[in-house]
């Protein structure tokens, strides 16, 4: 996979993507990353790339004709162009598995108030949002977005079936995980963890996570009936 981010601060992106599991995907070729400077197609002088919002009101907008020019310069045959915005919609697992199959993104950090819509009309195929908050600029949303995305990138992680078994990949938590030693401060791994049946096992951590996104997050049970009715069964030991 081939990922173009366009930012005014490149250098932004130099120390997340250089370190861990980012540098080695990029170290055995299964990414690349490119990285371009907005304002390298600025106008004027002083390759300016914004300017105030018509109809008034605080900050600065990015100017369309500079991004229109940057976008362009990366784009290609098959690219799928994202614009990290809080109004985009959620990324969620599923989203992250199927921007996976593609061979070219192009992600638009956004600066200041915004891009001009025209840009969004006419070069951005979605819109993606990593939360209902706002942050100072697009860069960080991006490297969520690559961080996240990767590890659905065969090669990439150990183990083949990571991804499949993390939090939110079955629609619900991950279940509690433990490792030695067996007893720490008082407190001592579940029995069934140490049993060795492994569809005891897995029926345990199911219901866990079960148990623990309906604490934590019930609307992402609201919406299945059968996950739970796994509340309420007998637990297994």
């Amino acid at each position: 996979m081939e990922i173009d981010i366009l930012s005014l601060f490149p250098e932004y992106f130099c120390g997340p993507f250089d370190v861990s599991i980012i540098k080695r995907a990029r170290e055995k070729g299964l990414i690349k990353i490119n990285l371009t400077d907005i304002r390298a197609f600025g106008e004027g002088t002083y390759q300016r790339v914004d300017d105030r919002p018509f109809g008034g009101g605080p900050g600065m907008v990015l100017m369309p004709g500079p991004l229109t020019k940057a976008i362009r310069s990366v784009k290609k045959e098959g690219s799928h162009t994202i614009y990290l915005s809080p109004q985009g919609k959620p990324l969620t697992s599923e989203r992250l598995q199927e921007l996976a199959s593609q061979r070219h993104l192009v992600l638009v950090c956004g600066h200041y108030e915004g891009i001009d819509q025209r840009v969004i009309d006419s070069e951005v195929c979605e819109e993606i949002s990593i939360g209902d908050y706002v942050l100072t600029n697009g860069c960080l949303a991006a490297i969520v977005l690559v961080d996240a995305l990767i590890r659905w990138i065969p090669g990439v992680l150990g183990h083949a079936q990571a991804p499949y078994e993390d939090s939110f990949a079955s629609g619900i938590f991950d279940a509690p995980h433990y490792t030695k030693p067996v007893v720490f401060e008082g407190k001592e791994v579940p029995a069934v963890l140490r049993g060795g049946n492994h569809a005891l096992i897995a029926a345990w951590r199911r219901k866990e996570a079960i148990i623990k996104t309906s604490r934590v997050r019930p609307d992402i049970l609201m919406e299945n009936e059968n996950e739970r009715k796994q509340i309420d069964k007998p637990a297994t030991s």
